[in-house]
C-alpha cells in the first residue's frame, strides 16, 4: 500500500500580503511553478506519489491548476464555440505522476484540526505530513527508513534556520571586521517533512495545531527527530520569494529530480 503524504495548504499567508492577496500560498512561483508543485517533485522523486492536499484559503486555485497542467504548461489551441482544446505536440511537456485526493478542511482550520478531517482517506497506518511552503534536498527515502527504525509514533525533520538578518563580526576591542550575511544556525527547527502513525490522532484534540501534539509525543518518548544538515528553507515573506527565485535560476539544491 502506497504511504500518502498530506500537505497543509490552508493557510492566509499574512506575512507575505504581496503574494498571497490573490492566490494561496502554495501557489506562489517558484522557477515559473507553484511551490507545491515543488514539494511534490521532491517527494515523488523518491517514490512517493500519492498526496492528499488539505485545502483552505484560496484552495479552488490549487484545484484549478492540478485540474489544467497541461494547459498552464503548453501552448494550446482552444475552439470556444465547441470547446474543444488541442494541445501543441512541439512544446508538450512530460506530465507529472501524481495521485491526488483534495480535500476542503476549512478556511481557519488549524493543522491539528485539518489532518483529523483528512483521516478517513488515510488507507495506510503510515503517513507522512509536510507544510505547502518549504522546500529540501532531504532523501525522503533515508526519513522513513529512520522512523521504522525507531519503532515510534512520530519523526520530524530537523533543519537549520536562516537569521532573518546580517550579523556583525567584531573583535575583542569591538571594531568590525566582516558582515556575516544571514547566516544559518547551528541550532536545529521543525522543517516539515514529518513521518507519523494513526496513533497521533490520540495527541491531538479540538483547536489545536500540529505541533501542539508535540510535547506529549515527547513526554511519552514517542517523537524522534531525523537530522537534516542539507538544504533547507521556507517562502515565508516576500523576500524569501525573490531569494528562492534566484537560487532556481543559479543552483536548486532542491531540485532533486
Amino acid at each position: 500500500m502506497k504511504i500518502p503524504v498530506v500537505i497543509f495548504c490552508g493557510g492566509t499567508g499574512t506575512r507575505m500580503k504581496e503574494e498571497t492577496e490573490f492566490r494561496p500560498k502554495p501557489m506562489v512561483s517558484l522557477g515559473g511553478r507553484p511551490i507545491i508543485w515543488h514539494i511534490m517533485k521532491i517527494y515523488s522523486h523518491h517514490g512517493f506519489n500519492k498526496f492528499i492536499i488539505a485545502l483552505g484559503y484560496k484552495g479552488d486555485y490549487i484545484k484549478d491548476y492540478f485540474l489544467n497542467q497541461e494547459y498552464f504548461d503548453n501552448d494550446f489551441n482552444l475552439q470556444t464555440k465547441t470547446g474543444k482544446k488541442i494541445l501543441h505536440k512541439n512544446n508538450r511537456r512530460r506530465k507529472d505522476d501524481f495521485d491526488i485526493t483534495f480535500v476542503n478542511t476549512g478556511l481557519e482550520t488549524p493543522t491539528g484540526d485539518r489532518l483529523v478531517r483528512v483521516k478517513k482517506y488515510l488507507k495506510s497506518d503510515l503517513f507522512m505530513v509536510t507544510y505547502g511552503d518549504g522546500v529540501s534536498d532531504i532523501n525522503i527515502r533515508d526519513l522513513l527508513r529512520f522512523h521504522k527504525k525507531k519503532k515510534l509514533i512520530g519523526t520530524v525533520t530537523g533543519v537549520h534556520p536562516k537569521s532573518k538578518w546580517g550579523i556583525i563580526v567584531s573583535d575583542k576591542n569591538g571594531v568590525v571586521k566582516r558582515f556575516q550575511e544571514k547566516p544559518r544556525f547551528n541550532q536545529y527547527t521543525n522543517g516539515g517533512f514529518m513521518v507519523f502513525t494513526k496513533k497521533v490522532f490520540e495527541y491531538l484534540k479540538k483547536g489545536d495545531m500540529i505541533h501542539d501534539a508535540f510535547p506529549g509525543l515527547a513526554k511519552n518518548g514517542q517523537l524522534a527527530v531525523y537530522l537534516h544538515d542539507g538544504y533547507w528553507s521556507a517562502m515565508d515573506t516576500y523576500q524569501d520569494v525573490e531569494e528562492m527565485n534566484k537560487q532556481w535560476k543559479k543552483d536548486p539544491a532542491w531540485k532533486v529530480w
